[in-house]
């Protein structure tokens, strides 16, 4: 994986002043530079500038980018981020059109295959990815993002002036860009957060290409949106046996194609289903090759004598870990998280993402991420299940299936309750949240056959999708990079979540089972104590002591009177809060915690304020 970042001027020529903005992509990328520690390199031709900090996976010698090919007087550059699976079916397909190829790497193969077909490469790739092409001859930039998100794009208009990078840090590396907060950022960070709508780059002006998405922009051409991929629904006609045995071809497939690496891969493995049955085909396919998988799972340190069971996490990954761990013969790495480290990556999580996170959820990925990418470069996750297979509550608990609102915020008064009265009259939370649900509804994709039930099953499906999945999506993507660790997710495959898409509910959780499509489509390659294993989430310290540490940072920003989260919050009512017992099983966000999980979440906040040095406009 990589980091990329590049500016367009439809009416300037940087070359005039090369010096300068050669420096203004220096910035840029070195702010990138923890996605791609292994090299480097810019590009300034005419209205267009473009710069990569790289992460050597596939051809360690031959991809050196920005990439540049010629073909007669037409001349085109590429900046990449991510992995393609098909590369070897494209490559082909070029040669026999007459393409010479100089590199063995997946970057040149999008690059010659935009020569050769145009904006229309983009439907014909099977990865993940987020790519800027220059076309001399058109003279314009095109900006490309994978149909699932799971690689970002952020960009920002200014004037005729087009800047875009992997991430917000690379844009605000421009000198042009200031940190600035509206309303509606405001409404994504307070009412929305650690969820973002699909676009909003939170920060005032700035947006992210869409999932499916790529924008044009060139001299004689407006900046244009444009789809490429989107879901379709139609009726499932398939036999129940029929759909199991699809579901297995397409996930098994998608698993053994993204381990395509020149760098040993490894998984992460918490003992649930969907981890599992990623390592298990891993673990299959190094053994034919004399190979044995290296697999790491994660838990907090006295986390066995700190668990509380609950609703929303029944119970304990590790001994799930040990029974998978042996049964794949794998070699294991048990990785465990202290307070310290806990509570100080709160503020790496904030530089990681740009924008407050998922809390302690996050931060101790980033911990672990870090471990990890110690001795591996490349991972396999088993993310994204939940979403695409109906695993999470919402999708059959009555309460969260009739909500009219987001099913995992549904009540929004834990989010109010700290604030002060002045804002959140000018928030109007409620409204906004309303109005960026019912703009989803709208947008599900129908099927005129669906009866009300299955029509609001798609609803909560596509909730999911461009919403749930993309807040897990951008945990993972910022917590593996910040580390220089790419990791894979092959549940989000297209071919899998477009087929299980129109797969309906009573396939999905036949006998009442959750996921049992998947679990069935797994028969024979786990134990079933595994495979039939009932859900339980990422896991979360219930160490008193680490709440202690949460409240004693929040009191020392209430008594900080430079703190800019205060102008936010309502002194009193933080206070009150920080004398109470947290409730473990009241969830905030999903299946965050009310209490712990939504101090860290204030204290990213300020913490990212301070940091970015962000002004609220208006």
């Amino acid at each position: 994986m990589c980091g990329i970042a590049g500016f367009y001027h439809r009416d300037k020529d940087y070359e005039k002043d090369g010096t300068y903005y050669r420096s203004i992509l220096i910035a840029m990328h070195k702010k990138l530079c923890k996605r791609g520690p292994d090299d480097a390199g810019i590009f300034l031709k005419g209205q267009c500038g473009l710069a990569h900090s790289r992460l050597s996976i596939i051809d360690l010698s031959g991809g050196h980018q920005p990439m540049v090919r010629r073909q007669g007087e037409r001349t085109c550059a590429i900046v990449y981020n991510g992995e393609l699976y098909n590369a070897g079916e494209l490559r082909l397909d070029l040669e026999k059109r007459g393409w010479k190829f100089e590199t063995t790497c997946d970057t040149e193969v999008i690059l010659l295959g935009f020569m050769e077909y145009g904006e229309k490469i983009a439907a014909m790739l099977n990865g993940i990815f987020a790519f800027a092409i220059w076309d001399g001859q058109e003279d314009m930039v095109y900006l490309f993002r994978d149909p699932m998100g799971v690689k970002p794009l952020f960009y920002m208009k200014k004037g005729d002036e087009l800047i875009f990078a992997s991430e917000p840090k690379g844009v605000l590396a421009h000198p042009s860009v200031r940190a600035e907060l509206d309303r509606e950022g405001l409404n994504e960070v307070f009412g929305i957060g650690p969820a973002r709508s699909a676009g909003c780059g939170v920060f005032r002006g700035m947006k992210e290409v869409c999932p499916g998405e790529f924008l044009t922009y060139g001299r004689k051409r407006a900046l244009q949106r444009k789809v490429y991929w989107k879901l379709e629904s139609h009726p499932h006609t398939d036999s129940y046996e029929k759909t199991i045995e699809t579901v297995s071809e397409l996930v098994l497939d998608s698993i053994r194609r993204q381990m395509v690496s020149d760098v040993p891969i490894c998984t992460f493995l918490s003992g649930g289903v969907d981890s599992s049955l990623v390592s298990a085909v891993c673990a299959a396919e190094l053994k034919k090759q004399g190979k044995r998988l290296t697999t790491f799972s994660f838990d907090f340190v006295d986390n066995s004598k700190n668990f509380k069971a609950n609703a929303f996490q029944p119970s304990q990954d590790r001994p799930y870990v040990e029974k998978m761990a042996e049964y794949l013969g794998s070699e294991h790495h048990f990785l465990e998280c202290d307070n310290a480290h806990q509570i100080n990556m709160l503020l790496d999580s904030v530089k990681a993402h740009d924008l407050p996170a998922m809390a302690d959820v996050d931060s101790s990925m980033l911990y672990f991420c870090s471990l990890v990418s110690l001795s591996r470069k490349v991972t396999l996750t088993g993310e994204c299940a939940d979403e695409i297979f109906g695993g999470y509550p919402w999708f059959h608990k009555k309460e969260c299936f009739e909500a009219d609102t987001f099913p995992w915020t549904m009540d929004l008064s834990p989010r109010k309750e700290l604030l002060a009265d002045d804002f959140l009259d000018y928030l109007r939370m409620d409204e906004y949240v309303k109005e960026s649900y019912q703009r989803s509804i709208a947008e599900t994709p129908r099927c005129e056959e669906d009866s009300p039930q299955e029509a609001r099953r798609r609803e909560i499906s596509w909730l999911n999708l461009r919403w749930f999945m993309q807040t897990l999506l951008n945990r993972m993507d910022r917590t593996s990079m910040y580390s220089g660790l790419e990791a894979r997710v092959p549940f989000a495959d297209t071919r899998i979540v477009q087929y299980v898409w129109n797969v309906p509910w009573e396939m999905k959780a036949k006998d009442g089972v959750v996921k049992n499509l998947l679990r069935q489509s797994g028969k024979g390659l786990l134990p079933d104590e595994v495979l039939f294993r009932r859900k339980s989430p990422y896991p979360k310290t219930y160490d008193p002591r680490y709440e202690n540490l949460l409240k004693d940072k929040m009191r020392k920003i209430l008594d900080d009177s430079k703190a800019p989260v205060l102008q936010f919050l309502n002194k009193e009512k933080v206070e009150t809060f920080l004398t109470r017992d947290s409730d473990y099983g009241k969830p905030w966000y999903g299946q965050l915690m009310a209490g712990p999980q939504m101090l860290a979440y204030l204290i990213q906040i300020n913490a990212w304020m301070k940091r970015y040095e962000i002004k609220v406009r208006g």
